[in-house]
């Protein structure tokens, strides 16, 4: 049986953990559409215009955002300092057939209103997340209890992406503590282009790694 095209959340433990690089690596290895619905900061056109340039990617691999604040702030003060009123419906998944990348603003426990988080919207999405950590000092705490709210509300995890310059032992402590796998260590890549994504991304195996997760997670 065919397996239907992928569509999955990266997630973050946190802000400028390295969420775009991995979501452009993802996009192109998956030859995927890039969506990221909340965008907080329009300086140097926001992340679509970051991944879109990075990859050289025609106008509708990138879907628009649904909102675009100009504050580089939480999504719920961005709103409120735009004085707009965030609608959860608007945050629904576009209508997408092919694969689909969607990169979140921030970490899991970010307001995107006064009574609503970014993990509820991912519990409605209801699609595989992604998690983007640290590889470094600290990301033992903040990733396993990242684990521990996805795995609270029920929303599947395919696995890690550590960025950063490689640690020795972290990545082992947390596919025990954390049982999910690490599934790739992004090194700093200088200079940081599409080919540079493309040959870690054929170095790591991540296309098979990503097929065997997704067979695994979703039912």
């Amino acid at each position: 049986m065919t397996q239907p095209p992928p569509r999955l959340v990266v997630c973050g433990t946190g802000t400028d953990i390295g969420k775009t690089v991995v979501s452009a690596l993802l996009v192109q290895g998956l030859h995927a559409t890039y969506w990221k619905p909340l965008q907080s900061g329009l300086d140097g056109g926001g992340d679509r215009g970051r991944v879109q340039a990075l990859l050289q990617l025609p106008a509708d691999r990138c879907l628009a955002e649904a909102y675009a604040f100009h504050s580089p702030v939480s999504p719920h003060w961005a709103a409120e300092i735009d004085a707009v009123e965030l609608d959860r419906h608007r945050l629904d998944l576009p209508d997408h057939s092919g694969a689909l990348v969607v990169e979140t603003a921030g970490g899991l426990m970010v307001p995107l209103t006064r009574n609503w988080l970014q993990i509820d919207q991912l519990k409605q999405w209801r699609l595989p997340v992604l998690l983007v950590a640290d590889s470094g000092l600290g990301t033992l705490n903040h990733t396993l209890l990242s684990l521990e709210a996805l795995k609270h509300r029920e929303i599947p995890v395919l696995g890690l992406i550590l960025n950063g310059p490689r640690h020795a032992d972290n990545p082992i402590t947390l596919e025990q503590f954390g049982q999910v796998p690490v599934l790739a260590e992004l090194p700093p890549l200088k200079p940081l282009d599409a080919s540079a994504l493309a040959i870690e991304w054929h170095r790591q195996d991540l296309g098979s790694k990503f097929r065997q997760r997704l067979k695994t997670v979703v039912p």
